[in-house]
Order: C-alpha cells, then structure tokens, then sequence
C-alpha cells in the first residue's frame, strides 16, 4: 500500500500507467468487452467486479489528460443511437469527469463500436473491468505533467 494512492490501484495497473507516455491511450472496457482478443501485445489487467465510475475514478486519480487536443476522452457510442445520446453510465462517468475540472462534456467524443475498436487496438492498454451495463466503455488520452515553460 502507498499512502495517497487509490488501493483499486494494483503495481500492475500503476507500472502500466507511468509507462504510459503522452498522447498514448487506455482503454477501460466494461466485463463484456472483448478484450483478450483486442489486446494482443498489450498490457491486459483485470479488474473483477469492479464497477466503471470506480475504476475511472482510480485510474484519473493519477492519470492526467491531454490537453492538446480537443477530445481526451472517448466512449462506445449505444447501439442504435446518435449523438449527443449517452447511456446513464456515461453520463455519470463524464459529469464526474466535469464536475472534478477533468474535462468538458464537449471533450468527451462518442465513437461508434467498430471505430472505438480500432482505436483499441491502438490503445497502449486495456484495463477489463466488471461492468455490467452494456455499451460501458471509455478510452482516456494521457496528458503531461509538466512545470511551467521557463522565458
């Protein structure tokens, strides 16, 4: 245990996350994700009944966003729907992510399924939580910690 440091948060998942560098990608993916298959050659932990609003929380406790661009975050768009709707999940896992100074709600992209998995694949890794509700997936940007520009 590390003092400070959100207990959901194992070594695996915290080394996975400072290897991470800026403009790479993770993926928490809800417990029908297929995740084994898309995460040939990357990182894959699992977090057992483990709900999305809880590993989001863990995970951005410690994992800055990109402020570069203009969408850090993205989701699995519903099934059958278009956008601007988002699933109850999805809108309680992005206004928290608003309401804490994380993001807007506009820099949140809904990305079509099969578009979402290629950007999987892609992804650096994936965390495979125990998320019940279908369409629970969320990708995150890392951003930079940095010290201010010197003149």
């Amino acid at each position: 245990m590390l003092k400070g440091i959100d207990p959901l948060l194992s070594p695996e998942l915290l080394k996975v996350l400072a290897e991470m560098g800026h403009g790479d990608e993770i993926v928490l993916a809800d417990a029908n994700f297929t995740a084994d298959s898309l995460a040939a050659g990357k990182p894959l932990i699992r977090l057992p009944g483990v709900d999305m609003r809880r590993a989001c929380a863990a995970v951005l406790s410690v994992l800055p966003l990109d402020e570069m661009v203009e969408q850090p975050v993205a989701y699995m768009q519903v099934g059958g729907t278009e956008p601007p709707y988002r699933s109850a999940l999805q809108r309680e896992v992005i206004g928290e992510l608003v309401g804490q100074g994380q993001a807007r709600s506009d820099q949140c992209e809904p990305t079509e399924r099969f578009a979402f998995y290629e950007r999987v694949r892609r992804a650096f890794a994936i965390v495979h939580t125990g998320e019940l509700q279908p369409w629970g997936n969320f990708l995150f940007k890392k951003g930079v910690i940095a010290e201010a520009l010197r003149p």
